[in-house]
């Protein structure tokens, strides 16, 4: 899951949690709303965590660049 879809599990918790005011037997909707919005947070930490991960250099580690040339062939 993406950070897309954690904003759109935020968006509909806050929804079914504050916007609603539907009454269904043996659910409560402001319950599974708070938990979409903890789940949806959750997610952005971890997808923040890793794509910070992503993009950090080690102190000292060099970028290497290889370069594609087109030899015009199989090989040659």
């Amino acid at each position: 899951m993406g950070l897309g879809g954690c904003i759109i599990l935020i968006a509909v918790g806050a929804i079914l949690a504050f916007a609603t005011d539907w009454h269904m037997q043996g659910v409560d909707l402001t319950l599974v709303g708070v938990i979409l919005m903890a789940v949806g947070l959750i997610g952005v930490v971890t997808f923040s965590s890793i794509a910070r991960r992503r993009r950090v250099l080690l102190p000292g580690s060099t970028t290497v660049v290889e370069e594609d040339r087109d030899r015009g062939g199989y090989g040659a």
